[in-house]
């Protein structure tokens, strides 16, 4: 049954994408397996992996034609061959693309890859090409998966849960979440813009006082 909302929830993705890239949004990042599901059962890992081959290969004509630009982050060697193959098929393709990013989450952890990013640092501070009093926010997240790609303003969380499920954990520490009891394959592109427009109603702060950002000193969307 498991595997029948999954197969409903590539149509909300086909959707949802089609909505971003038609509002202009400049990133969007689905968790589409994180790096706990590969603990589900097989048989249900499997047809996700199928789903997300398949996805890949009939999404690809259109977003060569919305110039759309796939991007991965997570353990893709974790992977099953046949799916990194189409994988770095779609991503090369769309690589000089200017529109959309959308961003997949795939085997990803938001605590592996915080790990994964302090080793990287770490190695660099032991081969003295990086100094521990030069690591900054800002260095740090150029070692993220999400390297050059803008932290997310919005972070959606369907089906009523109030858990991140470690994901984004360092990128998301500002961003505006939203928790709606409709889940993943019941969701419309009439919910996202309902979501964007509340997101415009925000005042966003960023550690300044409400009176601060009013009298211009700081952006309230940024």
């Amino acid at each position: 049954m498991r595997l029948l909302g999954h197969k409903a929830g590539v149509k909300t993705v086909q959707n949802i994408v089609r909505a971003a890239s038609d509002l202009g949004i400049e990133v969007l990042t689905l968790y589409a397996f994180s790096s706990e599901n590969w603990k589900r059962p097989p048989k249900e890992v499997s047809g996700l992996m199928s789903l997300l081959k398949n996805y890949l290969e009939s999404e690809l004509s259109e977003m060569l034609k919305n110039n759309i630009q796939l991007r991965c982050m997570g353990r893709k060697e974790n992977l099953p061959r046949e799916v990194q193959e189409t994988l770095h098929n779609s991503m090369e393709r769309t690589a000089s693309h200017t529109g959309l990013v959308l961003n997949l989450a795939l085997s990803y952890g938001g605590r592996d890859e915080i790990v994964r990013a302090t080793r990287k640092i770490a190695r660099l501070c032991l081969e003295k090409k990086l100094a521990p009093e030069d690591i900054t926010d800002e260095v740090f997240a150029d070692h993220l998966y999400s390297a050059g790609l803008p932290d997310p303003d919005i972070l959606i969380r369907t089906g009523g849960e109030f858990r991140l499920s470690n994901f984004l954990l360092w990128q998301a520490s500002y961003a505006e979440i939203f928790i709606t009891e409709t889940k993943w394959p019941d969701f419309t592109p009439d919910n996202l813009k309902s979501i964007i427009a509340d997101f415009q109603q925000r005042q966003r702060r960023f550690g300044k006082t409400g009176d601060q950002v009013s009298k211009g000193n700081l952006p309230a969307t940024g």
